[in-house]
């Protein structure tokens, strides 16, 4: 099964909001092992949203289309479905009742356009939307589906959940990501050798904001063996890079970091010169901070032992600095019973603010290692 997404919304053409909707459905279509082979965006333009579904379909088997079935005259998608396939939409009586009751038990009178969220074509049946009062089309026709599902979020994704069992797909993808810092794309991928060049699984490096990462993807007949083929491949990576290996698919350094201080019961304080900030503001955005964070000092042009006093004020078990340096900075975090360093050499400013958060980091984590 070949598959297309087609998100409908001229605010995300302005780049008003961002798509996370595409993002979800190709996840998902991953793990149902059917082939997204398409992304198409359309604005709230009926000649174009029309020409977008007709294209979609020449091409793809399964279309899912979210946005534009909203009540105002800039939703469009169900007038362009409706054009793409040559039918004409009608007012469903069950549907509309349903709208009506909505409205009224929240003690409003529905207006009139939201009428045209009930219609229906001939080849349409309605998929509910108990989060809010755009119901989506399940549509089947000449061997080809289209499903079309409102752009809110919240309303999208319960309604796909419910639908998602009906979809076939041809197998089972899995994937895996490694992560890695104190090593470069390049030279990953010279370590590598070989096994970038496997067609299955395949083995992809990526250049990221936390690092370097290591993509393994494989699909098969089943989710089992697609998961036996990525984790032996898993391994091989490993044993050539596990030095550098810091975290895998969703994890974060500071999430890392923070479940390392409490299995110790340590808390972590930190003072930046070099880094601006940067390491404590990623370190408060992880879970239960408050419970192993004491807090950190932030100094301008400042060395290491200035940052150390400052930040021994803090308190804490473990103290991270980031000294201010030209062109080069040692970086120390000081632990019971150790104390690693690491030196950095940075181009620019930006450069060593960049380095000097990552690097702070997997200092971090490195001292939290047994």
């Amino acid at each position: 099964m070949k598959a297309e997404l087609l998100s409908v919304g001229t605010e995300l053409l302005l780049g008003q909001i961002v798509d996370t909707n595409a993002n979800y459905l190709a996840g998902r279509l991953a793990l149902l092992g059917i082939d997204c082979l398409h992304m198409q965006t359309v604005g709230d333009n009926l000649a174009r949203a029309k020409q977008a579904f007709e294209r979609a379909l020449s091409r793809s088997d399964l279309i899912v289309a979210t946005g534009g079935l909203g009540p105002t005259e800039d939703d469009l998608t169900r007038e362009a479905i409706a054009a793409a396939l040559g039918e004409t939409p009608t007012v469903d009586p069950a549907l509309e009742s349903e709208l009506v009751a909505w409205f009224s038990g929240r003690g409003l009178v529905m207006p009139d356009r939201n009428r045209k969220q009930a219609w229906l074509i001939p080849s349409a049946r309605a998929l509910p939307n108990p989060n809010g009062t755009a119901p989506g089309w399940d549509i089947q026709k000449d061997g080809k589906r289209i499903i079309a599902m409102p752009g809110v979020p919240r309303e999208m994704t319960p309604m796909w959940e419910s639908i998602e069992a009906s979809l076939q797909g041809g197998g089972a993808l899995r994937w895996r990501t490694l992560k890695l810092l104190g090593i470069g794309e390049s030279a990953v991928e010279e370590k590598l050798a070989e096994l970038v060049r496997s067609t299955s699984p395949t083995v992809a490096t990526y250049a990221k904001n936390d690092g370097v990462h290591v993509r393994v993807a494989d699909k098969a007949a089943t989710p089992q063996e697609a998961d036996a083929r990525v984790a032996q491949m898993e391994r091989a990576i490993r044993a050539r890079l596990g030095e550098y290996v810091w975290g895998t698919d969703d994890e974060t350094l500071a999430g890392i970091i923070g479940r390392g201080l409490e299995k110790r019961s340590w808390r972590l304080a930190v003072a930046e010169s070099l880094s601006g900030g940067d390491i404590a503001r990623m370190l408060m955005d992880a879970p239960g901070a408050a419970r192993w964070f004491v807090g950190a000092v932030v100094l301008p042009s400042a060395d290491a032992d200035a940052l150390e006093r400052e930040g021994r004020r803090l308190g804490g078990d473990v103290l991270l600095v980031t000294p201010h340096g030209k062109d080069t900075s040692e970086l120390r975090a000081t632990a019971p019973g150790r104390t690693p360093r690491l030196e950095i050499r940075f181009r620019s400013p930006a450069d060593g603010r960049r380095r000097a958060l990552l690097g702070g980091l997997d200092l971090l984590r490195r001292a939290l290692t047994d």
